[in-house]
């Protein structure tokens, strides 16, 4: 651990020390320690989560609480589908009062390419459409965020704001056709009923869209149950949107209006580099124009190890379990592999099929350490079109978005 390179900047030979120093403090022997990428530091264990008691979520990781945000440590997320007690929570604005009757909800569908604007309530949307049960993978499009240096601004998430619960309501192809599209629509967007935490009722706290095509897909859904349950207030009852594999922000909670627009939507967090991405690579820490910046769309591959917890002990020469998830934006994961030597070598894990498109997929591996000490292991998911995770962080954005680098665990074996 003590070797450096020849003749190195102080700069680098400051970060380079930095990291040396962090894995000598773990006061264990690294077996693999001489395959540890420049720079890396060790993972840490999950810090200790706060209160959440009054929406039932005593055991997520407080972020914000202006507008509330918080994230599920990873261990949390073992379940095949995510209960609503452990979805992670994004907010831009203020929660709004619960409705007093939820069938009664109002949502005016409206639009400079809606052929027939009318108002419908949940209750209606119940009575006259299909109705469909689905899985769907909701993640933040800041999950990951923490891990960008220079830092980016916005809730420093690490892992935990992604979810995929069991959501069941009408598909918005469905309504759409009701009402109507001329042939101008370009794009379908919300609004919702939180409020700016300037507390002007002119603002909108955030109100975002996605292009017709995403919009007519038949995982799209205008949705009021979650996990057989009517949706929580916290996560938009009594209806809200659900796009899969698309950024979170996407799926507007607590919806109350719905656009049909001859134009890319231009409500708020929509422009600028709100959930965007630099059109072309930029350097760590550059000043980036808002004309070059690109909507996210589909997110990228990603996967996440939920047992064992991050710091558990092994026994040396025992063989234990590793298990997850895995999903791939509009996409689906076609392999999943393990490793514990920081990405020298790689063993295959076993991969499931989605419950639906636009699920997420779980994997298990068994592993066996038979020398003592400290060791990573890291999961990378690779998707049908070949494109995988990479192992350390990719490219720099301001925001920090769309982290998709292999996920990391720390296991003492003893």
């Amino acid at each position: 651990m003590s070797d450096r390179p020849k003749n190195p900047g102080r700069r680098s030979w400051l970060r380079a020390a930095g990291a040396a120093a962090a894995w000598r403090s773990l006061g264990l022997a690294v077996p693999h320690w001489r395959l540890i990428p420049a720079g890396l530091l060790p993972v840490v264990a999950q810090a200790g989560t706060d209160e959440l008691e009054r929406y039932g979520k005593s055991e997520l990781r407080l972020l914000n609480d202006r507008p509330l945000n918080a994230e599920t440590p990873a261990h949390l997320l073992d379940d095949a589908v995510t209960p609503a007690a452990r979805h992670f929570v994004r907010n831009n604005g203020y929660v709004p009062a619960a409705a007093t009757d939820a069938n009664a909800w109002s949502i005016q569908v409206h639009g400079e390419a809606c052929a027939a604007p009318r108002s419908v309530t949940v209750g209606e949307l119940k009575r006259r459409f299909r109705q469909v049960t689905l899985q769907l993978q909701l993640e933040c499009g800041g999950n990951g965020r923490a891990e960008f240096r220079p830092r980016a601004s916005g809730n420093p998430w690490t892992t935990g704001a992604i979810g995929c619960a069991q959501w069941r309501g009408i598909r918005v192809a469905d309504l759409l056709d009701d009402v109507g599209m001329t042939d101008a629509a370009v794009y379908v967007a919300y609004r919702g009923a939180d409020r700016h935490l300037s507390g002007a009722s002119d603002k909108d706290p955030i109100s975002r869209g996605v292009p017709v095509a995403k919009a007519l897909e038949p995982e799209s859904l205008l949705a009021f149950e979650m996990n057989g349950a009517p949706i929580p207030l916290l996560h938009g009852a009594p209806a809200r949107l659900v796009f899969g594999g698309w950024p979170a922000s996407t799926s507007g909670k607590w919806v109350n209006e719905l656009l049909i627009r001859d134009r890319v939507h231009d409500g708020a967090k929509m422009g600028g580099k709100a959930y965007r991405m630099p059109c072309e690579p930029m350097a760590p820490g550059a000043k980036a124009k808002d004309d070059a910046m690109c909507i996210i769309e589909s997110m990228p591959v990603k996967s996440l190890i939920t047992f064992p917890e991050s710091g558990s002990t092994v026994q040396a020469g025992n063989r234990f379990e590793v298990r997850g998830h895995a999903w791939a934006g509009d996409d689906r994961v076609k392999k999943m592999h393990i490793s514990t030597d920081f990405g020298a070598t790689w063993q295959r894990a076993r991969l499931s099929r989605p419950a639906n498109r636009l699920a997420w997929q779980h994997f298990r591996a068994e592993l066996t350490l038979d020398t003592r000490g400290y060791y990573e292991v890291w999961a990378r998911a690779t998707d049908a079109q070949g494109v995988m995770q990479p192992m350390l962080v990719p490219g720099w954005n301001p925001k920090g978005y769309l982290n998709n680098a292999c996920h990391r665990i720390a296991v003492q074996v003893t």
